[in-house]
C-alpha cells in the first residue's frame, strides 16, 4: 500500500515539476501513457509479474519512460540553445544517459512476465514545459532549463529508489537500482550549474 501511495504521488509530481515532450509527439504523448497507466496484469506469483494494484510494474515503465523522454527533448534543444558551454555539455551527458535507460527499460519489461509495454509518452504538463524552453531564449533558457532539471530528477530519484526497494518485478528493480547512481550524479550537477549561473 506504501509503493502504491508512493507512485502515486511520483507520477504527480513528475507530471508537475518535470519538463515536456517534443511537440511531434504531443497528439498521441497523453492517451499513450494514459493507457500505459492502466495496463494490468494477473497477481504476482514472486518477482516477476505484473499486478492489478496501482504502483506495479506497469506504473514504474510508464512513469520511468516519461522521465527519460522529458529528459532526452530538453537536453536536445539545451544542446542546441543552451548559452553556457558547461551546461550544453550537461544536456549531451542527459542524451547519452537517458538513451542509455529508456534501452535498458525495454530490455528490462520485456523479461517481466507477462511484458510490459514501454510507450514512448509523456504528460500534458511535460509536454508544456518542452514547449517553454523551445520559447526561451540566451540566457533566460540556460535557467529555465536547469531550474526543470533539478525537481526532475528529485522526482526520478524517489521513484527508482522507491521501486528498488520494493517493487513487484525483478528485472524492473534491477533497472532501477542501476539508473539510481547516474540520476544522483545528473542532479548533482544539475545543482552545482544551477549555483554557477544563477536561478
Amino acid at each position: 500500500m506504501r509503493l502504491t501511495i508512493l507512485f502515486a504521488s511520483t507520477a504527480l509530481t513528475l507530471a508537475a515539476c518535470s519538463g515536456g515532450g517534443g511537440a511531434n509527439e504531443s497528439a498521441e504523448a497523453s492517451d499513450s501513457l494514459a493507457t500505459d497507466n492502466m495496463a494490468t496484469g494477473e497477481p504476482a506469483t514472486g518477482n516477476t509479474a505484473a499486478t492489478t494494484e496501482a504502483g506495479t510494474a506497469a506504473d514504474y515503465v510508464a512513469t520511468a519512460a516519461a522521465s527519460d523522454m522529458f529528459e532526452i527533448e530538453s537536453a536536445r534543444l539545451a544542446q542546441q540553445k543552451a548559452q553556457d558551454a558547461e551546461v550544453k555539455a550537461f544536456a549531451g551527458m542527459l542524451v547519452t544517459d537517458h538513451e542509455k535507460s529508456t534501452a535498458e527499460l525495454k530490455t528490462a519489461a520485456a523479461q517481466v512476465q507477462p511484458p510490459v509495454p514501454v510507450l514512448s509518452a509523456m504528460t500534458a504538463e511535460q509536454q508544456g514545459n518542452v514547449q517553454a524552453l523551445q520559447a526561451a531564449s540566451g540566457a533566460d533558457f540556460d535557467k529555465l532549463f536547469l531550474s526543470q532539471q533539478i525537481p526532475a530528477h528529485e522526482t526520478a530519484l524517489a521513484l527508482v529508489q522507491g521501486y528498488a526497494a520494493s517493487g513487484d518485478a525483478a528485472p524492473l528493480k534491477q533497472h532501477a537500482s542501476t539508473v539510481a547512481a547516474p540520476i544522483q550524479r545528473h542532479l548533482d550537477q544539475a545543482k552545482q550549474l544551477q549555483g554557477k549561473i544563477g536561478q
